[in-house]
């Protein structure tokens, strides 16, 4: 959005458009009255060792400080020898001294990376850089105190944690209507097709079958309360062959037993189209910034931000997909589902044990799995 001036110069007019910042950030045409805050992995001795050693089973706290407040944004990067260390580092968040954390995903997963490895992408919100730079910019206000820990549950030591979060001070308390940020991590490894007795996508076996109700569907993230969905980044391991975006989006708002809102297909939600063309994309709101052939093995990458329209509820929510039409395939998904909501928020599934975060084919059958156990 633009806001457009007609100002005279020299006797002439002239229009002069001003980019209209996001309601997330400050108007920086007008004084801030908040004091910005660092809590960063810096050297306490002034010498340029700045960053933290986090051994096997150990939690560093990253942020813990008293509101009210806003986290604006957050920057790690890691040092970490160990295979799939993006799986192994686990991110939490509480708000508000809260026991069970608003925010509980693998860090690779939180920052898009669901396949356990490194790639560079950009959104609006999350993005990681040249090289393993991991940034996020979702603001995140506390009305009386803010934790963030990582914890590492792998075998090996993290090297070295570098972090930067900074934060506003606020002046006065939150507004009494203000929404708590959340992310929840989910994945199923594998999704359990119905069948694997069939040829292509284009099977009449597969594209017979119907789904109103949602049952089976791949579930992002559940909601009770108030608040609303705002996104979701989502890795896909292929465990059979061809394209296996044909599956709806589906959502059920404040109860409702079949789907409010429902897509036409995968790479329709990720608002691309035709198996994204068979190439890579990032942009603001959208894209696949990872896409390989469409054979059991493969892996992708999507995300998608609501910015334009978060997707309101009052009393629930849940937001699904379908792997494959109608849930015909079995492949492998790793998600992390972002949204908004009042507190106190419902308990989140126990996340997976650390040695079944790690990406592995399975065994399903079907097109491209055969009778053997899987490899990767």
């Amino acid at each position: 959005m633009r806001l457009i001036f007609t100002i005279l110069v020299l006797g002439a007019s002239a229009t002069v458009a001003f980019a209209q910042a996001p309601p997330w950030q400050p108007d920086v045409t007008q004084q801030q009255t908040y004091t910005l805050h660092r809590e960063s992995s810096t050297d306490p001795t002034g010498g340029n060792s700045d960053w933290k050693t986090v051994a096997p089973g150990a939690t560093q706290t990253v942020l813990d400080v008293d509101g009210p407040g806003i986290v604006s944004h957050i920057w790690f990067t890691i040092a970490d020898p160990e295979a799939y260390h993006l799986k192994r580092i686990v991110l939490r968040m509480y708000w508000d001294g809260e026991s069970t954390p608003s925010v509980e995903a693998p860090i690779g997963d939180f920052f898009g990376l669901g396949l356990g490895t490194y790639h560079n992408w950009e959104s609006e919100m999350l993005s990681v850089g040249s090289d393993k730079a991991l940034n996020c910019f979702f603001p995140m206000p506390f009305e009386r105190h803010a934790r963030i820990t990582v914890t590492n549950e792998g075998a090996h030591p993290i090297n070295a944690l570098y972090y930067n979060i900074d934060y506003r001070k606020l002046a006065s308390k939150l507004p009494a209507n203000t929404l708590y940020f959340h992310a929840q991590y989910r994945q199923a490894q594998p999704n359990h097709g119905w069948s694997n007795d069939w040829k292509d996508n284009g099977d009449k076996i597969v594209l017979d079958k119907k789904n109103l109700d949602g049952k089976d569907n791949y579930v992002w993230m559940e909601a009770t309360g108030h608040g609303q969905y705002v996104g979701v980044t989502m890795s896909v391991l292929q465990n059979q062959d061809f394209w296996w975006g044909e599956g709806d989006d589906m959502f059920f708002i404040d109860g409702a037993t079949t789907p409010q809102i429902v897509g036409t297909g995968s790479e329709d939600y990720f608002l691309g189209a035709w198996d994204f063309g068979g190439k890579p994309f990032s942009y603001q709101l959208y894209g696949a910034p990872v896409l390989e052939n469409e054979l059991a093995g493969a892996r992708a990458s999507v995300y998608r931000f609501h910015l334009d329209s978060p997707i309101p509820f009052q009393k629930s929510f849940k937001a699904t997909i379908e792997h494959g039409h109608a849930n015909a395939r079995s492949d492998n998904y790793y998600s992390v589902a972002y949204w908004y909501q009042a507190e106190p928020h419902a308990a989140f599934p126990p996340l997976p044990p650390v040695e079944e975060r790690q990406p592995a084919l399975q065994f399903v059958g079907g097109p491209g799995n055969g009778s053997g156990t899987a490899k990767q």
